[in-house]
């Protein structure tokens, strides 16, 4: 009977991939998820477009989406309306040849929720399915909203601790007949996991976690957790919860009939201080398939064993067939940040190529029989002291949506090379509960030739003494969009973008054109076979998002969302459209022939020069100042950069009044609605008042310095080291 079985269940899957390769791939005149088609491959078969017209592209309409921080997600495109997600789980739909607004939702989001988004308010993409549109607000709510009214079907919590710092900023999935949502979260304190609900009701069928519990709690939920248990330390840190939240890249594969996960970093990043004694950790860094029905595994591989740098591999990833050792073989091409492009069997995660596209030395290569990377302890272990490692923790890839081509057999996307300092503190610390918890410095190579000597002498010492420290000055970093061959990792064109900030997603079509964005604000049509700008449109919008394209009756749309933000968000580069402009959120439609008026977002005001701060509270000596420092950097540098033009606000310019109220802003969350958090529950009013005394401290200096620039006659800004992030 067995035996039956398995033939039958051969006999079907030789049937689905027969008929997947004679269908063909890509979209059509419909983008029916955000990467276009089942594979995510961000390609589309339309073909009115080409590079001998794309010069006549010109604006068809656009809209205003009321939001002013970061626009990543792809729209949709289905039944002729255009349905685009917006920031903390917002979601629009219009009619996709007028631009008419026919509905907008606003999903009543816990803004306390801010604490634990590292990386902006963002949200990556919906789902459109069974006449619903589904979207996973940042607070963990999935929400079927009525494809046609906008009115909400039903709603389903699907955070699994809300004392832990789990959030939500990715796109759900579909899978048969439920959808699948990641949570976010790894640098804080939660232990990473996915949901799968169902589609009709929203109750939820299954949840599938990414690493053991505390086996002190008792047994594992599953078996593969079992025996993930075995790749960790007995005394792991169980309370920091592991890491690996699979933040983005959910694709159903409806040939294997199979979900792939990409999952995330390790918390805290140290190995060893996640798991003392070392080990794979599984399953973080790893692509992982589930049955969509149970959420039991099928197969796993991973990426990053023993992750000991953030290397999430939530990076998107691509399904699709290649001729390989002469076979066709339906593969999934995956290139997450540890700077390798993967191409693995997405029928049972056998590695069939693995090979470096930026610089890497954590390790030497693949072995493609262990599926192993060859690690370089002298380069990667930072346990006795800093390192420079390659590529940093932005990562060679993110979540940038890269494009596939069957025509061209490239990979197109968004390539960073370079990497950063990273070095621990000193100890293990306590749990820092909806706290960060990555217990790491960063500097990332573009600055650490600059800031190297603002670090104490014997770390100073330390960092020029490695050998990577002369190639990290004489070579940065660069940020280039490429086209690559997923087969070799070989870049067959490439173009250097403005900065290591601008990354974007792209659009690849078959006729013949490649499409992204750019943070200066510009809408780029490339030539698909070589790279050569064929239109460029200059929209006062940054772009970070995937373009994506659709046909109306005769007519063929590229549309974008656009709106800075993401990782790094309060480090606004000063090439960026968003230094200059309002980061007005926006979706801008585009076809040949197009008249609609492109309006720039307004200028900002000029810079003026820091208002004055009050005196410090009585008692404040230069230890309370030195504490709040520590203070404001463990809590609120992620989110508040100081510097000129952030998305936040500069708290070296703070008014009278937000001094009056810094207790109660910062503790009794008086502008919880706005988007910040409160603190009360990690900070007390004593450290309320050292991170005050290190604020006012910071803006007397600041207004003293600009004082002079203007009497100097220089500009009160320039260049700024981006360190510390926490990226």
């Amino acid at each position: 009977m067995k035996r039956l079985i398995s033939t039958l269940a051969i006999a079907a899957l030789a049937t689905q991939l027969t008929a997947s390769q004679t269908a063909p791939e890509g979209a059509g005149n419909q983008w029916i998820n955000p990467g276009g088609d089942a594979g995510k491959t961000h390609y589309s078969r339309l073909s009115q477009i080409t590079p001998a017209n794309a010069p006549r592209l010109g604006l068809a309409w656009m809209a205003e989406l009321g939001t002013t921080r970061g626009m990543e997600a792809t729209p949709v495109m289905v039944g002729g309306v255009l349905y685009t997600a917006g920031v903390a789980g917002r979601a629009y739909a219009h009619d996709a040849a007028t631009g008419r607004l026919l509905w907008a939702f606003e999903p009543q989001v816990d803004m306390q929720f801010n604490r634990t988004a590292c990386c902006d308010m963002v949200n990556r993409g919906l789902a459109v399915a069974d006449g619903k549109v589904f979207i996973a607000a940042l607070d963990g709510w999935m929400y079927a909203l009525d494809a046609k009214t906008g009115k909400v079907a039903w709603k389903t919590d699907f955070i699994e601790n809300r004392a832990k710092g789990d959030n939500s900023t990715g796109a759900p999935e579909v899978a048969g007949d439920v959808v699948i949502i990641g949570m976010a979260g790894a640098e804080y304190d939660v232990r990473g996991y996915v949901t799968a609900l169902d589609l009709k009701t929203g109750r939820i069928r299954w949840r599938w976690h990414v690493v053991p519990r505390d086996p002190a709690l008792g047994p594992q939920e599953r078996p593969e957790l079992d025996a993930a248990l075995k790749t960790w330390d007995p005394h792991s840190r169980w309370d920091i919860g592991g890491g690996g939240a699979p933040w983005d890249a959910i694709n159903y594969d409806p040939e294997t009939g199979l979900v792939l996960i990409g999952t995330g970093n390790g918390g805290p990043y140290a190995t060893s201080k996640r798991s003392p004694s070392g080990g794979d950790n599984l399953y973080i860094g790893s692509v992982v398939a589930l049955d969509p029905k149970t959420g039991a595994m099928k197969w796993h591989y991973q990426e990053t064993p023993g992750d000991n740098w953030d290397f999430t591999s939530t990076q998107p990833m691509v399904l699709t067939h290649v001729k390989l050792d002469g076979a066709d073989r339906p593969v999934v091409l995956h290139a997450p940040k540890n700077g390798f492009m993967y191409v693995l069997d997405r029928r049972d995660g056998k590695l069939l190529r693995a090979n470096a596209i930026a610089r890497v030395n954590w390790a030497s290569g693949v072995d493609l029989k262990t599926g192993r990377p060859n690690l370089t302890p002298e380069s990667s272990d930072y346990t006795t002291g800093p390192k420079i490692v390659f590529p940093g923790t932005p990562g060679a890839r993110n979540w940038h949506g890269a494009a596939y081509s069957p025509k061209t057999g490239l990979y197109y996307g968004a390539v960073l090379d370079i990497g950063n300092l990273i070095f621990m503190t000193p100890g293990q610390k306590p749990l820092k509960a909806r706290g960060l918890n990555n217990d790491a410095a960063l500097i990332f190579t573009t600055d650490v030739g600059d800031a190297v000597d603002t670090l104490p002498p014997p770390l100073a010492a330390q960092v020029k003494a490695l050998p990577a420290f002369a190639e990290a000055v004489k070579n940065p970093g660069t940020a280039q969009m490429r086209a690559l061959d997923p087969l070799t990792g070989k870049t067959v064109w490439a173009a250097d973008m403005k900065g290591w900030q601008d990354r974007s997603g792209a659009l690849v079509t078959e006729g013949g054109i490649m499409v992204h964005g750019n943070v200066a604000g510009q809408l780029v049509v490339r030539n698909a076979a070589n790279g050569r700008i064929i239109k460029t449109i200059d929209t006062g919008t940054s772009i970070l998002a995937a373009p994506m394209t659709y046909m109306i009756g005769k007519t063929q749309y590229i549309a974008v969302a656009a709106g800075w933000g993401g990782g790094g968000f309060p480090f606004v580069p000063r090439y960026a459209a968003a230094y200059n402009r309002v980061n007005a959120n926006r979706l801008l439609v585009f076809k040949l022939e197009g008249k609609a008026r492109m309006t720039p977002p307004p200028r900002l005001p000029a810079l003026t020069v820091a208002p004055e701060p009050p005196a410090q509270a009585p008692g404040v000596t230069a230890e309370t100042i030195a504490r709040g420092q520590g203070l404001f950097f463990a809590n609120c540098a992620i989110c508040h950069a100081n510097r000129h033009r952030s998305i936040t606000p500069d708290l070296r310019r703070m008014q009278p009044g937000t001094h009056e109220m810094f207790r109660q802003i910062l503790l009794d969350g008086l502008l919880v609605p706005g988007g910040m958090p409160r603190w009360n529950d990690i900070l007390t009013p004593a450290d309320a008042d050292a991170i005050h005394a290190y604020l006012i401290d910071q803006q007397t200096k600041t207004r003293v310095e600009e004082l002079a620039k203007v009497k100097a006659g220089k500009p009160l800004d320039g260049p700024a080291l981006t360190i510390l992030s926490n990226y």
